[in-house]
């Protein structure tokens, strides 16, 4: 189910809302577990019980890892069982197939076929599942007693498919003893809407010509011109479709008392390559960083060495998160080779040049679509074909198509361009008459982009 769909904006969001406020004070987290079974359910109904299973045995994990601290005995065993068997569960429904179709390349059709379906949301729930038993190790919020509470932690709607990944230390108080408020309930609709015109106005209408301009590639007509609008036009698709899931996301959490992290935080007008990471799926970047980049020893290293090799790793696994192909694992690199080059050299905080800064700056962005392309591709075949006349490799390239296909698309890409730069927002907040105009205007729009879109899923619902 889509949270842009016809289907969730006016019969299951209003039923679960209605259902959860008039049963809050003495089943309320049963329902709302019980409604996003449903949710989740509505497209993946035989994977339901695998996700119930899988934090099930967390629930368990987490007792033990309760009892051990509390017992002042090592957690570290219970961290490797989490990871070993939450990892395992993840590799055999995400990375088997694509294991496999690589080794068959290597050793021939002696490899059998397999053709694992992937469940829906799967490596956002995995890791929030890990989350809940190392944050209670590490006593960084009180174990659940109760297993139903922690597949509500796990299950819980708003964040379910494609994050943000809430953290367990986050939220752990507000399981048991969250206060809704009228304010909250407020804001929580205001940015349901902004996220929901994210998505239906913005990123479903620039998903058309990007789509176009993908499919255009190893045609006559895939010119240069072309390629940067593909381009341009998806890194502006990608932002709008995942913020506004997690505009979405944590606009229901305020409905119903929760209080999720901030995700994203204006990407594009970053710095530089490290930057950029700290503002675009902040939960990611943060559940790698304390789970995994710190415990090897971050950047406080005795040597150099080491504290490439600690990003080496998060990286290459950044990449294998996002999917089972050689793009997200060549995608993953590329921005390790910027982030290593900045780490070793200061740059360009440790330069103090303004002219070098806005430069790097444009360096910054256009790393960062060509990151996207890889992101997009098929295949590395395709991407090297769409970077080769991106660039201009063995000439550059137009037609009459791309001037079409600019015109048609200028005032989209102009207004995705404003819309994804800060001082908009920062105008909407200050000019409080007005606001509520705007949220009833873009409401209205997004409802009629939604009820005449087709079937449009968001774009982190393949991870």
């Amino acid at each position: 189910m889509v949270f842009s769909s016809p289907v969730f904006l006016f019969l299951f969001l209003p039923i679960v809302l209605i259902g959860y406020f008039l049963t809050r004070k003495w089943c309320g987290n049963f329902f709302l577990l019980v409604a996003s079974l449903a949710f989740y359910a509505w497209g993946e109904p035989k994977f339901v019980f695998v996700m119930i299973g899988a934090v099930l045995v967390d629930y368990v994990l987490g007792l033990w890892g309760n009892r051990a601290r509390e017992k002042k005995k090592s957690v570290r065993p219970v961290i490797v069982v989490t990871a070993v068997l939450n990892v395992g569960l993840l590799f055999g429904f995400k990375y088997l197939n694509f294991t496999f179709d690589n080794f068959r390349l290597l050793f021939g059709d002696s490899i059998p076929v397999t053709n694992i379906i992937l469940p829906i949301g799967i490596s956002f729930f995995t890791f929030q599942a890990m989350s809940y038993v190392f944050d209670v190790c590490k006593g960084k919020g009180a174990v659940q007693r109760n297993p139903l509470n922690v597949l509500l932690y796990v299950c819980l709607f708003p964040q379910l498919i494609a994050g943000p990944i809430v953290r367990y230390q986050t939220v752990a108080n507000e399981i048991n003893y969250r206060k809704e408020s009228l304010d909250d309930f407020v804001r929580g609709i205001e940015r349901f809407i902004f996220g929901l015109g994210k998505k239906a106005i913005l990123a479903n209408t620039l998903g058309i010509t990007v789509d176009y301009c993908f499919d255009l590639v190893g045609t006559p007509d895939f010119t240069t011109p072309v390629a940067w609008l593909g381009a341009v036009g998806y890194s502006l698709q990608l932002y709008f479709d995942f913020s506004g899931y997690s505009d979405m996301a944590i606009g229901l959490g305020l409905m119903f008392g929760f209080h999720f992290e901030e995700n994203f935080n204006y990407p594009y007008i970053s710095g530089s390559i490290s930057e950029f990471w700290r503002r675009w799926h902040i939960s990611m970047g943060t559940w790698f960083r304390d789970y995994i980049y710190f415990p090897l020893g971050g950047s406080r290293t005795k040597t150099k060495a080491r504290g490439v090799f600690n990003l080496c790793v998060v990286w290459l696994l950044t990449g294998i998160w996002h999917g089972a192909n050689w793009t997200f694992i060549v995608w993953g690199l590329w921005h390790l080779v910027w982030i290593i080059f900045e780490k070793l050299s200061g740059f360009p905080d440790k330069r103090g040049n303004k002219a070098l800064a806005v430069l790097y700056r444009i360096v910054t962005l256009i790393v960062v679509v060509v990151g996207w392309v890889l992101f997009r591709a098929d295949s590395l075949s395709q991407a090297s074909d769409f970077l080769s006349v991106m660039f201009g490799i063995g000439g550059f390239t137009a037609s009459a198509e791309a001037i079409t296909l600019w015109k048609d698309a200028a005032v989209l890409i102009v207004l995705a361009v404003f819309f994804s730069l800060p001082w908009l927002y920062k105008l909407i907040n200050k000019v409080e008459i007005t606001k509520p105009i705007i949220i009833a205007f873009v409401m209205v729009i997004s409802i009629a982009f939604s009820v005449t879109a087709s079937y449009d899923p968001f774009i982190y619902f393949n991870f």
